[in-house]
């Protein structure tokens, strides 16, 4: 074999995927590779965003905390929201906590492009990872900050009933909706510079358009259907059921479960859409 023919088998070419190969089994295969690399900018992400910092892991407690002592003062001693006769500190809890995590994996995953700029035009790797890391690093977030959901089920003497087997389901839906949205304003933001000046704004508005200082059953009965259209909604209120034993509200939660696997889908395609064109334009 002569010395061209063996650089010859050397050269990889890598081609942008074209219609549905974007979402065929060798994307899937290709990010079972890179594996090693999406470990390492999880902790990369853990690492700095509590680098340099006196309370450290602290603050994904503190974090939630603080806003349940806050929204329990204003929205349940002083505006008296109804909470389906559930104690309003547990109720703004059981909100807070999948809540907090939703809020904070949309934020970090919108910017995922943004902040790792420097790497994609040096070497290839599926840029997937980019928005898929942030999700994935909150969880050490949302893991910590159970130690108050557990810790407030405790005091009231709550104890979950059998529907605690959906709560993976939820769990699922939970990590669903921020990625879902990383994927979109990840690709977005390569283009749009707004999309970090709107993520504060958009973020406060979801807030309040979930069920998580108030209850869903405060919605008029005619809005209802239009209102679980949001996955915020399903999450929330069945995470909520799985731990305090009430019925799954099935009415909120399977149009939210439809439309995030459409956002997910549509998210995954657009994505894969721009990624030739994210070194060009970052």
């Amino acid at each position: 074999m002569s010395e061209q023919e063996s650089l010859a088998k050397q050269v990889t070419v890598i081609k942008p995927a074209k219609g549905w190969e974007a979402i065929g089994r060798d994307v899937f295969e290709e990010l079972i590779r890179y594996r090693d690399l999406f470990f390492f900018l999880v902790w990369r992400d853990i690492k700095v965003l509590y680098a340099q910092t006196i309370l450290g892991f602290a603050w994904a407690i503190l974090n939630p905390a603080i806003q349940i002592i806050i929204f329990t003062i204003i929205f349940g001693r002083v505006a008296k929201v109804p909470t389906d006769d559930v104690p309003y500190f547990l109720y703004c809890t059981l909100g807070i906590i999948p809540w907090t995590y939703m809020a904070e994996a949309m934020n970090f995953s919108s910017q995922s492009l943004i902040l790792g700029q420097s790497m994609l035009g040096k070497v290839y790797f599926p840029r997937l990872l980019f928005p898929m890391a942030p999700v994935a690093a909150k969880l050490v977030d949302f893991g910590i900050s159970l130690v108050i959901l557990v810790g407030v089920m405790l005091f009231y003497g709550i104890t979950p009933g059998w529907n605690i087997l959906y709560l993976p389901v939820f769990l699922l839906m939970m990590i669903c909706v921020p990625l879902a949205a990383g994927l979109w304003l990840s690709a977005l933001a390569i283009r749009f510079r707004d999309v970090k000046f709107a993520m504060n704004f958009l973020i406060r508005m979801l807030m309040f358009t979930a069920p998580i200082v108030y209850s869903a059953s405060t919605i008029p009965e005619a809005y209802r259907f239009l209102y679980s259209l949001n996955p915020i909604v399903g999450v929330i209120e069945g995470f909520r059921a799985c731990l305090l034993g009430t019925p799954i509200p099935w009415m909120y939660v399977l149009p939210g479960m439809v439309v995030a696997v459409i956002l997910l889908f549509t998210g995954f395609l657009y994505f894969k859409r721009m990624e030739k064109v994210f070194v060009d334009v970052i």
